[in-house]
Formats: C-alpha cells, sequence, structure tokens
C-alpha cells in the first residue's frame, strides 16, 4: 500500500507561481512512476505532468513550457513547480502514483491517488 499527501496549494494571482509537493510513504519511492492530474467540477480528471524515472517525464498539452514535475528520491517526495499561472489553471491537484511500466497519461496507468490539494489562480 502506498499513502499519498500533497501539500502547497493556494490562492495566487494570474502570472505568478505555486510548487506542489506530494510526499509518499509505504513503498520504495524511487522506482515509482510519479504523476500530477487536476480536476474542476463537472470535467474528468486532467492529466498534467508524470515523471516515469529513467523512461524520462511528459506533460499535458496545456501546462507545457510553464509546469515542472520534479522528485527527490531521498525525501520521497515529487513536485510540481507552476509558472505563469493563468485562471484556468484553478482546480484541486491530485498526485498519483503506480509501480506499473505505464506510458502515465492516463487516468488508469495509476493504482494510488492522494486527496488532492486546491489551487485557485485570479485574474
Amino acid at each position: 500500500q502506498v499513502q499519498l499527501a500533497e501539500s502547497g496549494g493556494g490562492l495566487v494571482q494570474a502570472g505568478g507561481s505555486l510548487r506542489l509537493s506530494c510526499a509518499a510513504s509505504g513503498r520504495t519511492f524511487r522506482t515509482a512512476v510519479m504523476g500530477w492530474f487536476r480536476q474542476t467540477p463537472g470535467k474528468e480528471r486532467e492529466f498534467i505532468a508524470t515523471d516515469r524515472n529513467w523512461r524520462g517525464v511528459a506533460y499535458g498539452d496545456s501546462v507545457k513550457g510553464r509546469f515542472t514535475i520534479s522528485r527527490d528520491n531521498a525525501k520521497n517526495t515529487v513536485y510540481l513547480q507552476m509558472n505563469s499561472l493563468k485562471p484556468e489553471d484553478t482546480a484541486v491537484y491530485y498526485c498519483a502514483a503506480t509501480y506499473r511500466p505505464v506510458v502515465g497519461t492516463t487516468i488508469s496507468d495509476y493504482d494510488y491517488w492522494g486527496q488532492g490539494t486546491q489551487v485557485s489562480v485570479s485574474s
């Protein structure tokens, strides 16, 4: 079993930055595929970014060039640095993990999910 806990959400003005953190526990972190998704009311959960260790990272089209995923295996933590934030980035952001060799860009790729953290961007 894996437990994931997101933090770092909040309210920021458009053009600002936030860094989300996701702390993992329960299994060996360094071999996990980690992902970030977001969701707004009435919409499907949207892929944001994935870190697949030696298989590299990938980003959703809506955040390419603005968001960066990274991980610190010593701290069992994955980060999402969000720059140039827009009002349309407002959502609940979720961290996810799996130990399967997946592509990492769809909801079904992941087996474990955090509770989410709210990010609100004002115009």
